[in-house]
């Protein structure tokens, strides 16, 4: 893995410059441009205030500022999340004729594409700024979790996208299956709402790492509260051990690409 590692950093020239085609062919021709970075993150916020005041009128409850906020908050790493998988997966097919004619870790493909949904992210935090400005929430000194817990949720897509994006070289129908799991994971996560409204059965949301590590930001930037240290330190041993095992898996199978491509 250290191998991989080392070459990655060879070819850092050729990564960027993957990233910057990526980047460029998402937003060359679309007539909104970069708006789209911020309409996505929009719809799925105001999707979720629907729902989570559908289930709060339910209950006979108001949806509160913090409520609003705290979907704001986790919806954007989602987003991330669901937008990195599915482009990773699909980056070694959709360039198959780098992947068949020259030489250069084919990890690059894959992670150029989650880079550049990290682009995405860091422009559609520009919504989640204006809402923390809106909404007059402030910050405290707890925000400084987020970093690192940012950094986990890089690791942790990164490792995934990897092990899937070769997955699917070798069986073609893994990205059916992953844009099934992805459609319905928003309802086994806690994006919309909190993992505390399942009362005891919350261990099963948390033990979903992404669910982890949403709430863990949720509970630094909207809560101003030290992440629960157990279910961080979960997720970031989970999302080290998930990049590892998806370096492996890839580096693995790498020499087998350009002939079953």
């Amino acid at each position: 893995m250290f191998q991989a590692l080392k070459e990655l950093i060879k070819y850092r020239d050729l990564f960027y410059m993957l990233t910057l085609r990526d980047i460029r062919i998402r937003y060359k021709q679309a007539a909104m441009g970069f708006l789209w970075a911020l309409f996505m993150p929009i719809v799925a916020v105001a999707a979720g205030i629907l729902i989570k005041q559908g289930m709060a009128t339910a209950s006979g409850h108001t949806v509160d500022m913090l409520g609003v906020v705290s979907i704001s908050v986790k919806v954007l790493p989602w987003t991330f999340f669901i937008s990195s998988i599915r482009f990773a997966v699909q980056s070694l097919v959709g360039n198959c004729n780098l992947v068949t004619k020259i030489y250069f870790p084919r990890a690059v493909l894959p992670l150029a594409s989650i880079a550049a949904c990290l682009f995405d992210l860091a422009i559609s935090a520009v919504v989640l700024v204006l809402i923390l400005c809106f909404f007059h929430l402030g910050v405290s000194i707890n925000i400084l979790w987020a970093p690192l817990i940012l950094i986990f949720l890089v690791l942790f897509t990164t490792g995934l996208g990897l092990a899937l994006a070769a997955a699917n070289l070798f069986f073609r129908d893994v990205k059916y299956i992953v844009e099934i799991i992805l459609m319905f994971g928003i309802f086994f996560t806690p994006v919309f709402y909190d993992a505390n409204t399942f009362g005891q059965l919350k261990i099963f949301m948390l033990l979903n790492p992404m669910g982890s590590i949403l709430e863990a930001l949720n509970q630094s930037i909207v809560l101003k509260q030290v992440p629960d240290l157990h279910w961080l330190t979960y997720a970031g041993v989970t999302s080290v051990s998930m990049f590892c095992i998806g370096m492996l898996i890839f580096h693995s199978k790498e020499q087998s690409f350009a002939e079953n491509i």
